[in-house]
């Protein structure tokens, strides 16, 4: 995955870590979680605050369902 790929990378955090409120999760945090993921394969230097602001909203709306 890119960070390009928000929806997938916010479904894999959802289904790697579904006791996480994405709500109360930082940039930081956040950034080492996706990073950390086996199918993440970006350049880790990429991701800044509006794709990470990106992926956090669709996650919560992914933990919402």
């Amino acid at each position: 995955m890119l960070w390009t790929d928000v929806i997938e990378i916010a479904i894999e955090l959802y289904e790697k870590y579904p006791a996480k409120d994405p709500r109360y999760i930082g940039f930081v945090d956040l950034h080492n979680l996706i990073c950390q993921l086996e199918s993440f394969e970006d350049d880790s230097s990429r991701g800044g605050e509006k794709v990470l602001e990106a992926i956090q909203a669709a996650w919560i709306e992914e933990a919402s369902e």
